[in-house]
C-alpha cells in the first residue's frame, strides 16, 4: 500500500463541487492511480507537466490556428523540447529497459500536451532510430548519432500513393550501379510515389526510405532499407533529383507535415543501404544473413512493434481523457428529478447515464494496465537478446507471439478510445461540442491511430492468423502463454453456461468471465479452420478462403484475444501484494464492469454456439453489468481523479478539477475574441430592404 511519501508524487486536487462525490469514494484516489501507473513514470509525467506549464510556447490554444501555424508551432515545440534536455544525460547509459521505459513515459507526457508535437518526435527520433538499430550497422552510426541529438530532421517514408498494408509490393526501386558503387533511387510513376510521410512535409532533410532492391543482373532482392538525403540540412532546399512536398491539410494532427517523394534516378552511395540483414558488395554481389526474402522483411518490420506500442499508451490516455471528461461533466451536471417541481439530480444517478459511460472509464483503466504489461514483455524480451551472443534469434523465437498480441491489442485499444470520445461528446450534451471542452480536438487527433503504424482491420487478421496456426499445430508455441489455453480445447468446447455454473464458478468472478472467454475463442478457432478446410476442399484457394472467414469469425476472434489479454493482465496487477484491501472492491467492479460489457458484445457468438440457451446468460450478463455500474458510481469521480492529467493538460473547460463547471464555461463565453463586439462586417449582412429604409 502506498505511504503518504508515494502519494506525494501525485498533486491534490482542489476543493469545490466535484467533492460531494469524491468523498463517497471507500478508498484513496492516489492509491488507485499507482495501481495503475508505475510510481516512477507517474513521477517523470508530473516533473514534465510542470516544466512545460512554465513555457509560453506549450500554453493551450483558445482557437484553431492555420494548417501552417500548427506545423510552424510543432516544428518549434520540437526544438525546444530538445533544448530543454527532459532526460537527464544519465538516463542514456542505463539498461534498455529502463531507458526506453523512461523515454516512452516522456513521449505519453508530450502527447497528452501537444499529439502532434510527440508523433513528430516519435517518428523523427524514436522510430527512425530504433528502425536504423535494427536494420543498420556500425557504418550508419553517424547519421544515428545526428538524429538522436537532433541534428538533422529524419522521417521513415513506407507508404507509398497505391500501396501501403501490402509493404511487399511497394514499387520504389534501388538499382545497384557497380560502376560508380551507388544505388539509383527511383520513382517509376506518381503511384510510387512515397506519401503520408511525417516530418517529410517541410522540414525533414534525410529519410529512411524503403524500396525494392535491384542488382546490376536484374534480379529482385526484395524490400530494404536505404539511407536517402531529401533536403540541405542547412537551407532545407531539396536535392537535384528529389520532388518533394507536403500532402495537404487533414482532418487533425495538421502539427505534422506529411508529406510525398519522388525520385528521378537519384544516386545515393553504396553504403547507404542498411545491411545488417542483407548487403551488396563493391562489385554488385548480394549477400544476406537470411535464404528467405520473407524473414528479410520480417526483421526488417519487426522494429515497428514499439511503434504500435506507443500509439497504444497515447490512445489509453487519450481514453482515460475522454472518460475523464465525461465523468466529470455527469457529475455536475444536473437534470430533471423524482419531483418535477423539487431539487435536480445530477445525470451521473440515471441507469442509462452510467451505462454509456461506466464501461469506458473502466476500460480506461485496464487497458492502461495491459499495455504497460505488454510493453514490458516487449522490452524484456530485446533486453535480453541483446544480452545474449544469439541475441537476434532469441528475439525470433517469441517474436510471432509479441506481434500477435500487438496486433490484436492496438486495434482493441485504438478503436475503443475512437469510441469513447464520440460517445462522451454526445454524453456532454452541447457543451460537449465546445472547442473549450476538447472532445473535438482529442477525437480528430486520435482518429488516424486506427489506421497508420497499421490499418486495424488488417492487423487483426494477422493475430487471427496466428492463433489459427497454434490450433493447427501439433504443439502450441507460446513462450508468453497468452494461447496456452488451447492445450485445453476440448475440455473447453465440452462445456456451456449451465455446465459452469454447477461447477460453482460464480457470476460475479474472474474465473467466470475468463472461462467464457475460453470458450468462446476457441469456438470461433473450430469454426474459422472449419470454414476454410471445407472451402480448400471444395477448390479455394487459400488465399481466398481466408478472407471468407474474416466476418463473424476471425476478426471476432483476433478482439476476443486482444480482450482476454487485457482482463488477465489487470486481474494479475490487482492481485499483486501492494494492492491494499481497501482498493480490492472497486478494482474488481472495474474488472466486472469491462468483463461483462465485452462479453455483451460477444453476446450473438454465445448463442450462436450454444453455450447459452435462452435468456439466463444474457440476463446474468447484462444484469450483472448494469448492478456493477450502479455500485461504481459513488467511485466513479475519483476514478477519473486517478487517471486525469492536471487541467491545463486535459484541456477541458467542462471537465476542471475545481468543479465549478458554469463559472469556468462563463469566462469561456465572456473571454472569446470578438464575442461582446459588433462584427466588423456588420453593414454587409444588414438585409437589404432595411437598407433601403435607411
Amino acid at each position: 500500500m502506498p505511504v503518504d511519501e508515494e502519494r506525494t508524487v501525485i498533486p491534490d486536487v482542489p476543493r469545490g463541487p466535484l467533492c460531494d462525490y469524491r468523498s463517497k469514494a471507500q478508498f484513496n484516489w492516489k492509491d488507485f492511480r499507482l495501481v495503475l501507473e508505475d510510481k516512477e513514470l507517474v513521477k517523470i509525467k508530473y516533473d514534465i507537466w510542470r516544466r512545460l506549464e512554465r513555457e509560453p510556447l506549450f500554453a493551450p490554444v483558445t482557437s484553431t490556428l492555420s494548417v501552417d501555424q500548427q506545423k510552424e508551432r510543432a516544428a518549434r515545440q520540437v526544438n525546444r523540447i530538445a533544448d530543454l534536455e527532459l532526460a537527464p544525460p544519465e538516463i542514456y547509459s542505463k539498461p534498455y529497459k529502463y531507458r526506453v521505459r523512461y523515454l516512452m513515459s516522456i513521449n505519453e507526457a508530450l502527447h497528452a500536451v501537444c499529439p502532434s508535437l510527440s508523433v513528430k518526435i516519435a517518428l523523427g527520433v524514436g522510430l527512425f532510430t530504433n528502425s536504423l538499430l535494427a536494420m543498420g550497422t556500425d557504418r550508419h552510426q553517424e547519421i544515428y548519432n545526428q538524429a538522436w541529438n537532433r541534428e538533422i530532421i529524419t522521417c521513415l517514408a513506407i507508404t507509398e500513393v497505391s500501396h501501403g498494408s501490402n509493404t511487399k509490393r511497394c514499387r520504389t526501386t534501388a538499382t545497384y550501379d557497380p560502376a560508380t558503387q551507388e544505388f539509383i533511387i527511383h520513382t517509376p510513376d506518381f503511384e510510387a510515389a512515397k506519401c503520408w510521410v511525417g516530418n517529410l512535409g517541410k522540414t525533414a532533410s534525410m529519410a529512411l526510405l524503403f524500396a525494392i532492391l535491384y542488382t546490376a543482373d536484374g534480379e529482385n532482392h526484395g524490400l530494404q532499407g536505404f539511407l536517402v538525403p531529401i533536403r540541405d540540412p542547412k537551407t532545407l532546399l531539396p536535392y537535384p533529383g528529389v520532388t518533394v512536398g507536403d500532402i495537404g491539410e487533414k482532418i487533425g494532427l495538421n502539427g505534422i507535415d506529411n508529406g510525398f517523394v519522388m525520385f528521378n534516378h537519384y544516386r545515393i552511395p553504396r553504403e547507404n543501404l542498411l545491411n545488417r540483414t542483407g548487403d551488396v558488395t563493391p562489385e554488385g554481389v548480394y549477400e544476406s544473413t537470411f535464404s528467405e526474402p520473407g524473414k528479410i522483411l520480417g526483421a526488417v518490420l519487426e522494429s515497428f512493434s514499439a511503434g504500435r506500442l506507443g500509439i497504444m499508451q497515447e490512445s489509453s490516455n487519450t481514453l482515460s481523457h475522454a472518460a475523464v471528461i465525461a465523468v466529470r461533466y455527469a457529475a455536475l451536471r444536473k437534470q430533471f428529478g423524482t419531483d418535477r417541481n423539487g431539487p435536480e439530480q445530477s445525470i451521473i444517478e440515471y441507469q442509462l447515464h452510467q451505462w454509456r459511460i461506466f464501461p469506458y472509464l473502466a476500460a480506461a483503466c485496464v487497458l492502461k494496465v495491459s499495455v504497460f504489461a505488454m510493453t514490458e514483455i516487449y522490452l524484456e524480451t530485446v533486453q535480453k537478446s541483446q544480452a545474449e551472443s544469439n541475441g537476434f534469434e532469441l528475439l525470433t523465437q517469441i517474436v510471432s507471439e509479441i506481434h500477435a498480441l500487438v496486433s490484436s491489442s492496438k486495434p482493441l485499444v485504438t478503436w475503443t478510445a475512437r469510441d469513447a470520445i464520440q460517445e462522451s461528446r454526445e454524453a456532454c450534451g452541447g457543451h460537449g461540442y465546445l472547442r473549450a471542452a476538447n472532445l473535438g480536438e482529442l477525437r480528430n487527433n486520435h482518429d488516424p491511430s486506427c489506421t497508420y503504424e497499421g490499418d486495424n482491420n488488417v492487423l487483426g487478421q494477422q493475430a487471427s492468423n496466428w492463433l489459427i496456426r497454434q490450433w493447427k499445430n501439433a504443439k502450441v508455441e507460446s513462450p508468453v502463454g497468452t494461447a496456452s489455453f488451447i492445450t485445453r480445447r476440448d475440455a473447453i468446447l465440452s462445456g456451456d453456461y449451465d455446465a459452469l455454473l454447477r461447477t460453482g464458478v460464480p457470476l460475479e468472478s474472474t474465473e467466470f468471465v475468463s472461462q467464457c472467454y475460453e470458450w468462446l475463442m476457441c469456438w470461433l478457432l473450430k469454426q474459422s479452420v472449419a470454414q476454410m478446410e471445407e472451402a480448400s476442399k471444395a477448390g479455394v484457394d487459400t488465399f481466398t478462403a481466408r478472407n471468407n472467414c474474416q466476418v463473424y469469425r476471425a476478426r471476432d476472434l483476433s478482439r476476443a484475444y486482444a480482450e482476454y489479454y487485457a482482463l488477465e493482465s489487470f486481474r494479475s496487477r490487482c492481485a499483486r501484494g501492494d494492492v491494499s484491501a481497501d482498493l480490492k472492491p472497486v478494482l474488481f467492479r472495474v474488472y466486472l464492469i469491462y468483463g461483462m460489457w465485452c462479453l455483451d458484445r460477444h453476446m450473438t457468438t454465445f448463442y450462436a454456439g450454444s453455450f447459452a440457451k435462452g435468456s439466463a446468460f444474457a440476463d446474468a450478463v447484462r444484469g450483472t453489468l448494469l448492478r456493477m455500474c450502479g455500485e461504481l458510481k459513488d467511485s466513479a469521480v475519483a476514478i477519473a481523479d486517478a487517471l486525469a492529467p492536471p487541467d491545463w493538460v486535459l484541456n477541458s473547460v467542462i471537465a476542471k478539477s475545481d468543479g465549478r463547471l458554469y463559472e469556468n464555461i462563463q469566462s469561456v463565453f465572456m473571454t472569446n475574441p470578438g464575442a461582446l463586439e459588433r462584427a466588423s462586417w456588420w453593414k454587409d449582412v444588414i438585409p437589404s430592404k432595411l437598407k433601403a429604409k435607411l
